[in-house]
């Protein structure tokens, strides 16, 4: 059934904003579909193997957007948030200044065919094949099914589209005809706004939260998964495994010994820091090459 393209955005009671966007088309789905049901997937070491705001910089890398040198000290920054858990309210702070700060002055069509091709590159061979399998399971049940991540949702809908899925909810960016402005509208697509905008999602579409299902692998999603009435760690950190031992929720874990750990370098735990390295060298590009 074909689904025409939607990008919505919403303000909750807190002055928090969502946004969703809806892909071109919805896989046909071989019964009934479920309209009070639906399934959320974290995507950075969820959905896929390591963040996704990585894999677009490292694609932008290659583009020459920036050097190796600077992806390599945003490796660093993130596992140094990951492994220190060093991910305190100022630091939320910097990282919702800096998140969009490389795309300003880019256009949204631009960013998102830069997505489109770096995500057949660099993601599609990275995307976890249980966890895709358990999405496809929700859409031959009828099921619809979302992306929910830190990252742009013009990025987020990419991925959705690609991997057949409904949508995605994502980081609102502000844009003026057509072009980026550097600014977040509302928060991160992070921690507690993730729950909010599963929410207001399901006011909007008609969802049953208790009937809805959510996909994690890091605790700081428990607000997400304590929203729907089934939750599944996937890949889980160790925080997040406690709590769904504790909570008696299902675990999945596609990873493999110290394979598991080096997947986990480009981590979410930073995933809005693109500050510093990649800004400072998109910055650079832009005034070599302006547009």
């Amino acid at each position: 059934m074909a689904r025409t393209r939607k990008m919505t955005v919403s303000t909750d009671r807190h002055g928090h904003t969502a946004g969703w966007a809806e892909t071109e088309a919805a896989p046909a789905t071989p019964v009934a579909p479920d309209p009070g049901a639906a399934a959320f997937f974290d995507v950075d070491n969820t959905m896929m193997q390591g963040a996704s705001i990585y894999w677009f910089a490292r694609g932008l890398a290659a583009r020459k957007y920036f050097t190796t040198g600077d992806l390599a000290r945003f490796a660093w920054q993130q596992l140094r948030f990951r492994v220190l858990a060093t991910e305190h309210a100022g630091d939320m702070s910097q990282a919702k200044e800096a998140a969009l700060a490389f795309v300003e002055g880019w256009r949204v069509d631009d960013v998102e065919r830069l997505a489109e091709e770096i995500f057949d590159e660099l993601m599609a061979p990275r995307i976890w094949v249980g966890t895709r399998r358990l999405a496809q399971r929700h859409l031959d049940s009828g099921e619809r099914v979302w992306l929910v991540s830190a990252a742009p949702v013009e990025i987020g809908r990419v991925i959705a589209a690609r991997l057949g899925l409904t949508g995605a909810i994502g980081t609102v960016a502000e844009v003026v005809n057509g072009a980026y402005t550097g600014r977040l509208v509302g928060d991160l697509m992070h921690g507690p706004a993730k729950a909010e905008a599963v929410a207001q999602l399901a006011e909007v579409e008609g969802l049953d939260l208790s009937r809805c299902s959510a996909y994690s692998d890091s605790a700081n999603d428990l607000p997400m998964l304590s929203t729907v009435g089934r939750a599944v760690a996937i890949n889980p950190d160790g925080t997040l495994l406690r709590q769904a031992r504790q909570r008696g929720w299902e675990v999945r874990d596609f990873r493999t010994g110290r394979r598991a750990f080096r997947i986990a370098l480009p981590s979410t735990a930073a995933a809005g820091l693109l500050a510093g390295a990649v800004s400072a060298g998109l910055a650079l590009h832009r005034r070599r090459h302006p547009h």
